[in-house]
Parts: structure tokens; sequence; C-alpha cells
């Protein structure tokens, strides 16, 4: 993929650092690129506006704003830095691709300190790598809790898990919480019992090593407790606001889904942190892993635009700037004051993340494989007969964390295919149901030709719908197209990735 060169790259980095030049050096006018999400688009050229007005320092921005989402912000900027916008909004899952393709600026001293300071701990470790700030915290509201059919769950039953299961059996309604289909919501009960999993990096972001604590005593009790909610009829793997138009009494979700679950129950909607389990005697309060959108600033050549760039960064994330958020698209602020206003206390969905914040564990750099690995356990617990079955399930998930510090440098370099496919006979298909056909669980492997382009071995008959992307070492980290790529005819057809461009192509037979 297009990067600056080294030398040059080093170079950005040093003046990147240049953030306390004296107000009289930054004076000018800059022609910048802003990416932020589509709907953040009029608010922030207005916020831009404001930083121009009120500055003291003689900076004028002339700002271009484009709608790019957080996920597609990140594979942009890493496809081609040089041409990716100066300061851009992600999500924080893709912090560490970023760094390692040298796409964001290091943190001047005293913009980390005010980092540190104004933001909850959570997103501040979000956008650190190693012991340097590489972003800065725009949001705090991407974590898990609960929302019940009040007509179904009694109050008094929201604080256990055992009722609350019961109570769906009884109505034949839905417990809903992805417990087969992803890592994220299904960590919940391993951080419930104490276990951990925590990732380090150095600082070029490259994963070193990691001490991770699923496979314990604490990580068997916590297989238990899951395995009572995974083997109900009534349990569902979903996190999605229509399940409750579904059938649903209970889903495990976030605050995206809260308008769309209003339209749904209405008075019936009930808002709560997780509920707890009990094994042995003992209860266990379900964690949450608590993530957040960041702010990057490009690598810069000229200093002043470099140092003008932080200042409106640390503008556009501060404490008005989020309110401001807060008030206008209901974004969860990861200011301190922000949080600790009445405005922010009195919105249910940010209430109810909130009385989670105690049991969840902020969202670091995890490395992309663990995704895959982990949310496999939920399916090895359910077809657990005993205990045994139950430590087996634990054995297999730590067997596979430890194998991805000594993957060869062919698989971890290599780039492959994953998505709605069945690799045992070679087809592509679109079916969902059946469970003899993998979907987004083994990856093909492209070999590179001669001319550097990556390509399928043969070509695969498939139907028009499958989806699947090309992602590098089995990892998330780096996946391509940001939008799964989505066959639109059927057809055989040779898969081809070029790595310099991120471009992934279907050659027919």
């Amino acid at each position: 993929m297009k990067k600056f060169l080294a030398v040059m790259l080093a170079m950005i980095m040093v003046l990147s650092l240049v953030v306390s030049a004296s107000a009289s050096s930054l004076a000018g006018t800059y022609d910048i690129t802003v990416w932020v999400a589509e709907k953040a688009v009029d608010l922030t050229k207005q916020q831009i506006a404001d930083f121009n007005a009120s500055n003291d320092a003689g900076i004028v921005f002339n700002a271009t704003v484009e709608a790019v989402s957080e996920a597609d912000s990140a594979t942009n900027m890493i496809t081609d830095v040089e041409a990716g916008g100066d300061i851009f909004c992600f999500a924080q899952d893709q912090f560490a691709r970023l760094v390692q393709a040298g796409a964001l600026a290091k943190l001047g001293t005293k913009a980390a300190e005010t980092v540190k300071a104004d933001n909850d701990a959570g997103t501040v470790a979000a956008a650190t790598s190693g012991d340097v700030i590489y972003a800065y915290p725009l949001t705090s509201d991407n974590g898990y809790f609960m929302y019940y059919d009040k007509s179904v769950i009694p109050e008094e039953d929201v604080d256990s898990l055992e009722k609350l299961i019961a109570d769906c059996e009884k109505a034949q309604k839905y417990f809903s919480m992805e417990l087969q289909t992803s890592a994220w919501y299904l960590a919940s009960f391993f951080f419930a019992t104490g276990c951990v999993s925590e990732w380090e990096t150095d600082e070029a972001g490259q994963f070193i090593s990691v001490r991770d604590t699923f496979n314990s005593p604490e990580g068997l009790i916590a297989a238990k407790g899951m395995k009572k909610l995974v083997d109900s009829p009534m349990h569902l793997s979903s996190s999605q606001a229509s399940e409750f138009a579904s059938g649903a009494a209970v889903v495990v979700t976030g605050t995206w889904a809260y308008e769309d679950i209003a339209k749904i129950l209405g008075d019936n909607m009930g808002v709560t942190d997780l509920p707890s389990f009990e094994v042995d005697g003992t209860e266990y309060h379900l964690g949450s892993y608590n993530g957040c959108k960041l702010m990057g600033v490009k690598p810069q050549v000229d200093a002043a635009k470099a140092a003008a760039l932080h200042r409106l960064a640390q503008y556009l994330t501060g404490e008005k700037c989020q309110m401001e958020r807060f008030e206008t698209l209901s974004w969860g602020p990861s200011n301190l004051v922000d949080q600790a206003s009445e405005k922010v206390q009195a919105n249910p969905g940010l209430a109810a993340l909130i009385a989670q914040a105690p049991y969840s564990v902020p969202q670091g750099q995890i490395h992309g494989s663990w995704w895959d690995i982990a949310k496999v356990i939920g399916d090895d617990v359910k077809a657990a007969a005993d205990e045994a079955g139950l430590q087996t399930a634990l054995d297999n998930y730590y067997d596979k964390i430890a194998s991805l510090f000594t993957l060869s440098d062919d698989v971890k370099f290599g780039w492959t295919i994953i998505g709605t496919c069945n690799l045992t006979d070679g087809f592509f298909y679109t079916d969902y149901n059946n469970e003899a056909r993998s979907t987004w669980t083994d990856d093909l492997p492209l070999v590179k030709g001669e001319d550097g382009i990556w390509k399928t071995e043969k070509a695969y008959p498939m139907e028009a719908g499958v989806e699947f992307k090309v992602r590098q070492g089995l990892s998330w980290d780096n996946a391509f197209p940001a939008d799964n790529f989505k066959v639109e005819e059927a057809g055989t057809y040779f898969v081809q990735f070029n790595e310099a461009t991120g471009e992934v192509t279907l050659v027919a037979e």
C-alpha cells in the first residue's frame, strides 16, 4: 500500500510534535480536508467556523468537510496516507492499523496532558500505543447494556439473568444477546468473573504480547454462566433493535439502537445495566466492553500547519464541541465534565451506559484475529455436554491465542478471503442457514503473482449476493474493502487483490 518514504515519515513525525509554536508563527490561512460521519458534517463546519472566529493565534482554516464513515476512513487512510484527510475520525478498533501505517501524528506533551486530564481513562487508553498518545478522544458511547419489554419483564427481575431467562421462556419471547456471533458481547461473562485479555503493542503499533486469563478457574465459571443462556430455547444471538418486533423481550445492544427500540416498544421500553448470573452460590455482574471514537491528525511536512491542525483537533474534541455533538447528535461524550452534566445523565441510554461503566472494561488495542478466535467460544460452550467439555472449549481458545505469536511470515504477511463461503468444496454461497457451509469463519489463501497481484489459485462458482473481504495475517487489522465486497452477478470467478491500492476485483474464468 502507498505510504510515505521511511525518511519522510521520520521527519514528519518529528514535525508533528511541534504543537507549542507561538501564536504569531501560526497565523495564516490553511486549506485542509476533514473527514467526519455524514450526520456530523454540518455541525463540524459550524464548529470550524467558530474556531476560526475565536482562536487567538490568527489561524483561519479553509476546510473542506467530507462525509467519510469512521470505518471507511481508516481503510482509506492506510491505502493512501498522502491523499487522506488532514483530520479524520475513526472507530477505536482501527487505531493499531493506523499507527502501523504512519497515518497518525503523535500528540505533543501539552496536548497529551490535556487529553489525559479531560477525558475518561478508557478513551485515553484507546488512543495510546506504548507510552505515546496518537489521537484525540471524540466520544465514549460504544458500549452495551440491556433493553427490555416492560410488558413481559417485571422490573424486580432485571438484575437476575436466571429470572430473565425464566420470564422469556414463560412468555415464549427471545432473550437476544450475541454470544455465538460476536466476541465483543461474549466477553461480558468473562469480565464478570475477573478475567482479562490485555494486549500489548510497541510504539509502532505491533502486537508483542498478551495477558489472557479466559482459560482459568474464573473462565470456567464464566462458561458455566454463559451456558445457562445459550442452552435456553429462547436465546437468540443478535443485537438488532428489530428483534423486539420479532418476538424478543430482551435485547443487549447499545445507544445506537435507542431510537429504533423506542419506536417499537413505546412506553414499554425499559433500559438498564446488564444483569448478574449465579454459579455455585456466588453472583457475578455481567461486564462489558466500552469503546469510543477518536479523531486523528495526519502527519504534515509543514510544521506550522501541523501545530495549527492539532489546535483545531483539541478544540473539536474539547468540552464545548463534545456537548454540542451530544445535544445535536446524541453522541456520548468522553469529556469528564460533559459526562457529569445533568443533560447527559438524563439520557436513558447514556444513563444505562454510565450505570454499566463500573463493570465495563476499556477496549484497548486488540489483535485483529482475536475476534474470530473468541467468538467460537459461544458455539463450543453450547455444544459442551459437561464441565470437561467446557474446559476443552477454553483450552482450544487458549491454544489459538498462543499461536498468534508463532505465525510464519507467509501467514502473517499473506492475504486471504473470508466471507459467506464454503471452503470445503470450494463454492461460494449466499445460504446462511445450512450449517455445513461456513460463513465468516475460515480463510481461503491468495497467491502472489509475479506482477505483485494476489489471486485465488482457481476460479470459484459464486452466487449473486455473496459477500467477502480480503484480509492479511488472518486478522481484521488490514481488511479490504471497507464495506464487504458483494458479488453482483452469479458466475465463476478468480478473486484478485492489489496490495498497492487495496482494490478487490473479480475476473471471470
